[in-house]
């Protein structure tokens, strides 16, 4: 059985061996593996008993491999796409047809188009996203009320251009969703208390903010003015109050959290997110420090084997950068990942907290 050597970490230039030896399908596309015995290069996935780890070479892409002599494996066909990849692209299908669509495509519709029966679609479905199909439907339903609530003449109005078919249909929840009543998000947070405040750190300026039920955004930023206004537009009837001495206590901690990662730091959290994000959420608070995890490893662990891509969303989704550390997911085929605040800042938590070493 092929197992990593001991020293290849989660990232850097061992992630092809513990690839290969987990069979890890995240990693099909980003490179294949050739076999010297066999004269065969396949996928990182491939079912196959594995060769010793002296007779296997590394290339970036197929042809690669032909060029040096290596025929395509005939079981895991590594110049096709994969079931898995096949699969996700047919889902990503659906969910553009569920976004453009005024009224939720059928479940029979959906899965025609996906070339699968409705049970295996709504498992698939499930299983690349997180979420079964009517709810990803509802999401986006939600979305659509939540992006017209301040702009519409009324919130009923609102309401039903996103295609509810009773007021009390999208009332039912709406505080998870938004955070306070539909209402108040529509008038900008009219009523809402939100205290702020913005300070140096190392790696720039961080705004801080929280409204009376815990920290509800941390962001990166290079300008003071854009971030105060990036934190006004989002709730610009809201009661922003500056920083009290309790409340710059609480911004302290955050920005020592920045610089010393190490430290144990317990703070309540007033973000919203789908029930999806917020699994994600919770799996990336568990990460410990100094351990990094990849998508389809944080998917696993939400119990979602096959739902990276959406692992990767909801880390973009993101509202308290370091606090909840989306930055301790990496991508399986190696590199650092995409970033809401940065690939240079995401880099520096790395390296301060010793991830990879």
């Amino acid at each position: 059985m092929l197992t990593a050597p001991a020293d290849a970490p989660a990232t850097g230039p061992g992630w092809k061996w513990r690839a290969v030896a987990e069979r890890d399908a995240e990693a099909d596309g980003a490179f294949v593996f050739a076999v010297r015995t066999t004269g065969v290069y396949c996928r990182p996935s491939c079912p196959s008993r594995r060769a010793r780890p002296e007779n296997i070479l590394f290339f970036d892409l197929a042809r690669e491999a032909e060029a040096a002599g290596f025929r395509p494996c005939k079981r895991c066909r590594p110049t096709e796409l994969s079931l898995q990849q096949a699969r996700t692209l047919a889902i990503e299908a659906a969910c553009r047809t569920i976004e453009a669509a005024e009224t939720p495509p059928s479940l029979a519709t959906l899965a025609e188009a996906a070339g699968l029966s409705p049970y295996h679609f709504h498992r698939t479905f499930r299983a690349v996203t997180g979420v079964t199909p009517k709810a990803y439907a509802g999401q986006v339903r939600e979305r659509r009320a939540t992006a017209t609530l301040r702009d519409s003449g009324g919130v009923t109005r609102a309401i039903y251009d996103a295609g509810y078919d009773s007021a009390s249909r999208f009332y039912d929840g709406a505080k998870e969703r938004l955070g306070m009543a539909p209402r108040t998000f529509r008038r900008g947070g009219e009523g809402e208390v939100i205290r702020s405040a913005i300070a140096e750190s190392s790696l720039g300026l961080v705004l801080v903010a929280a409204t009376e039920r815990g920290i509800c955004a941390v962001r990166f930023g290079e300008d003071a003015r854009a971030l105060e206004a990036e934190l006004h537009a989002l709730f610009p009837r809201a009661r922003h109050l500056p920083a009290d001495p309790a409340f710059s206590e609480l911004a302290r901690s955050v920005i020592g959290r920045i610089e010393q990662p190490e430290a144990a730091l317990e703070l309540p959290l007033d973000i919203q997110g789908t029930l999806f994000e917020q699994r994600v959420w919770a799996a990336l608070r568990a990460i410990p420090t100094g351990e990094t995890r990849s998508y389809g490893a944080v998917a696993r662990e939400i119990g979602q084997p096959t739902a990276a891509r959406a692992v990767a969303r909801a880390c973009a989704a993101n509202p308290v950068a370091v606090l909840t550390p989306c930055h301790r997911v990496v991508p399986a085929a190696g590199g650092l990942g995409g970033y809401r605040w940065g690939s240079a800042r995401k880099g520096e938590l790395l390296r301060r907290e010793g991830a990879g070493k």
